[in-house]
């Protein structure tokens, strides 16, 4: 492959650098841990009941920084195995094939073996003699399915002090009762004052960056 790129024309190289550049999105939604905190953090909104409360950018943004803060070491080893390539004037090829081997040492380590095994059966391919022999493309869609069961795990967690407290006050009301009254009005302030008391921003980030191998 590699020899192939070569021999294309500089201009061809130039567009297939553009269309490797306009993949870097994808990859830190799909194989970072950006894929984990988001939907943790939009299950959390979605628990403490607050629409607009806060932004989905600042959850993004949260989502963002707690990911380089994650992937920082996978970054630079990353780079450690790129900067040599770049500087020998390596082509795109060798520069993504040498920067993979990072990342998916990184996923491998979330993936679960079941879900690894499932899209290896799935492309009919030959199952490799050790997990180093796998293609990045092979391991991604596996992390990815790893990581939205780990996630809704996590979510599922998260969202049951706030069931709770919405049983409460509906029942509260309903013996008052208020059955006119949206149950939510009232246990919104509650929830909100739950989980600042119990720090709870802090434990969920805590949490979140330690649920990393």
């Amino acid at each position: 492959m590699d020899v192939m790129f070569s021999k294309l024309d500089p201009a061809l190289q130039l567009i297939v650098l553009m269309a490797s550049l306009s993949l870097i999105p994808f990859v830190v939604v799909s194989m970072t841990s950006f894929l984990r905190y988001m939907i943790v953090l939009s299950i959390l909104k979605t628990a403490l009941g607050t629409q607009q409360v806060p932004p989905a950018v600042v959850l993004v943004g949260m989502a963002l920084v707690m990911t380089m803060y994650t992937m920082s070491p996978v970054f630079g080893e990353m780079y450690t195995k790129v900067n040599p390539i770049m500087q020998h004037n390596g082509s795109v090829v060798q520069v993504m094939a040498a920067a993979s081997d990072p990342l998916k040492e990184f996923m491998m380590r979330q993936t679960r073996q079941s879900d690894v095994a499932f899209f290896l059966q799935m492309s009919r391919s030959k199952p490799p003699d050790s997990p180093k022999e796998l293609s990045l493309w092979e391991v991604a869609p596996a992390f990815m399915v790893s990581e939205l069961r780990t996630a809704f795990e996590i979510g599922f967690v998260i969202f049951i002090p706030f069931i709770v407290i919405d049983l409460v006050v509906a029942n509260i009301l309903l013996a008052l009762g208020m059955m006119m009254l949206s149950p939510t009005i009232i246990s919104l302030p509650f929830k909100i004052l739950i989980f600042v008391a119990v720090d709870g921003w802090s434990l969920i980030v805590n949490g979140l960056i330690q649920s990393f191998n």
